[in-house]
């Protein structure tokens, strides 16, 4: 009896020790290797939300060559572009999808560069935001750059419709002795309390919150506002300033003249690159694989852009029944070569050769 008690209990022992270890093996052989992984994809990660398997460096985007027409998503880099003349400049490659937020990130490594910064940079209007004018306007009202950048909502708002719709604030009268405004129905929308949140990039904002006094027999309701109480307004007045600012920049007119050479500059070498030369896909992987690839691609563009100049110099020259005067010559190159690939322009100097003899 005594030995069958005992082999009871060694039983009922290992039974619990049992019990004990199946959570400890789990732990142990599936727990923690899964969350070495997810630490080792989280690093990869960085301020991504998406990277590809096959290529760790690139982020999933929505590519303009949908030809399903289904939104779908393939790995990719976004190549920003400095140009003048048609002549590439300056590049970057980022991991971001959106233009946006690419603006600060590329012109702080074009200040990092050998290139003087620009005195006025102009872009569309996916790269207008509260973040980017900020950065182009300086600390303490210093400009960086004088800019040409619409916002993302500047053509709709030169619409009559929009003018028109009593939804939008900036249709309203404003008060500002009071600081409050005036609605459609003329009832005071007055200042409430202040507020800061922050957006997905990061920046913290700060609005004004105005409130209406009454809207709860407004005639006009159903059109101003979803809201089951009473209106609100959120003002953001640095994001309003800076709106005006560059808006007052966009419509005068010698500058709008130089706004207007945005889409035969940039589009231009992207239409050429893209189309002409059909370099739509990388070849090689990897952050500064892909930025030497672009280089390269950049560096060929500049070349040929010099030999069609020269061409249809001659040409012209040949026309005219002159001479061949003035010759294009290459100096040596005077950069390293990762600074080469960061401006393509800095591999070669263009100056005229005066012959000392006529031919």
């Amino acid at each position: 009896m005594a030995q069958a008690n005992d082999s009871e209990a060694r039983k009922a022992l290992r039974k619990e020790r049992s019990a004990l270890k199946q959570p400890l093996k789990q732990i142990r052989e599936d727990f923690l290797p899964r969350l070495a992984k997810y630490e080792q994809q989280k690093a990869c990660f960085g301020d991504r939300n998406s990277y590809s398997k096959t290529e760790p460096d690139a982020t999933f985007m929505r590519m303009k060559e949908d030809h399903m027409k289904n939104g779908q998503l393939k790995p990719g880099y976004n190549v920003q572009m400095a140009t003048e003349n048609q002549f590439v400049l300056f590049y970057s490659i980022h991991q971001r999808p959106t233009d946006t937020r690419c603006f600060i990130p590329h012109m702080e490594r074009l200040a990092a560069s050998t290139l003087p910064m620009p005195k006025t940079v102009i872009a569309d209007a996916g790269y207008g935001s509260e973040e980017n004018y900020l950065y182009a306007v300086g600390e303490e009202k210093q400009p960086h750059f004088d800019f040409l950048i619409p916002y993302g909502s500047y053509m709709k708002e030169k619409t009559r419709r929009y003018k028109k719709d009593i939804r939008h604030a900036s249709n309203w009268t404003y008060e500002e002795h009071d600081d409050r405004f005036i609605c459609p129905n003329g009832q005071y929308v007055r200042f409430k309390k202040y507020q800061t949140k922050k957006n997905a990039s990061g920046l913290e904002q700060s609005f004004k919150i105005y409130e209406c006094e009454d809207c709860s027999d407004c005639p006009l309701k159903a059109s101003c506002t979803k809201a089951k109480g009473n209106r609100q307004v959120h003002w953001n007045t640095i994001w309003e300033e800076l709106k005006a600012k560059a808006k007052k920049a966009l419509e005068d007119d010698e500058r709008s003249a130089i706004y207007a050479r945005r889409k035969v500059e940039v589009e231009s070498v992207f239409g050429h690159i893209k189309g002409n030369r059909s370099f739509r896909r990388f070849s090689l992987r990897g952050m500064e694989k892909v930025h030497t690839e672009f280089g390269i691609v950049a560096l060929a563009h500049n070349l040929l852009k010099v030999a069609g100049i020269r061409l249809v110099t001659f040409l012209q020259k040949r026309k005219n029944k002159k001479s061949w005067t003035e010759n294009l010559t290459f100096s040596r190159p005077t950069f390293y070569f990762g600074d080469l690939l960061d401006s393509p322009l800095s591999l070669f100097t263009c100056f005229p050769k005066h012959p000392t003899g006529k031919k």
